[in-house]
């Protein structure tokens, strides 16, 4: 075969040989092989180190979301962590969804056990999902992913077929004080903590 099917190899010093372009192929094969066996949740973005302080939840405009007037069985976009930064803060990554339960899933409680606090990156290929509340249920609009509001854990389409921890969105602990405005705790970001986020969590 003539040196005009390899374009790199009729190129000389300005492009690779042929012996170099089958050892990349090879190096690329053994990397393809292993890649479903790897851990890649340690290398997303948000495996940072644990913040040390509590952070009071901001929604729309800066407002702090209060347990005395966030409507039962809503929800509302919540950035974390914030930076000052506005383009960081459009990141998927720091999207969350903080959900007040419906009433039968015990969103009538003045208290923390009412809400949620999700990751809304899919764990299918990682759209963003939101919250309907008129079926009370988590929904991803790409690929028709389904999550259980009350516990984070698909049960529909593409994401609910995947092996734990990559079925249960990641979700961060929340706190009330004296005035009933929530707090997020200082986060985990491990699977079997908190979770991480576009890979998954563990449940028990």
């Amino acid at each position: 075969m003539s040196s005009a099917h390899y374009p790199a190899v009729a190129a000389g010093n300005k492009g690779m040989s042929r012996r170099d372009f089958l050892k990349l192929m090879a190096a690329a094969g053994t990397v393809m092989t292993f890649a479903p066996f790897v851990d890649w949740g340690k290398f997303l973005p948000n495996n940072r180190a644990n913040g040390a302080e509590k952070t009071k939840i901001e929604i729309r405009g800066g407002e702090p979301s209060n347990i005395y007037s966030f409507k039962v069985n809503h929800s509302e976009v919540v950035i974390y962590p914030k930076t000052d930064d506005p383009v960081l803060n459009t990141e998927a990554f720091r999207t969350w969804q903080l959900i007040r339960l419906p009433l039968e899933l015990g969103g009538g409680k003045n208290d923390v056990s009412a809400f949620r606090l999700y990751s809304m990156v899919c764990l299918h290929l990682w759209c963003l999902w939101r919250y309907e509340s008129k079926l009370n249920m988590i929904a991803c609009p790409c690929h028709a992913s389904a999550y259980d509001p009350l516990t984070g854990k698909a049960y529909a389409g593409p994401a609910s077929l995947q092996s734990p921890p990559s079925n249960v969105l990641p979700r961060l602990d929340l706190e009330a004080d004296a005035n009933g405005d929530l707090w997020i705790l200082p986060p985990t970001w491990d699977a079997r903590k908190n979770g991480v986020v576009g890979y998954g969590r563990h449940v028990a």
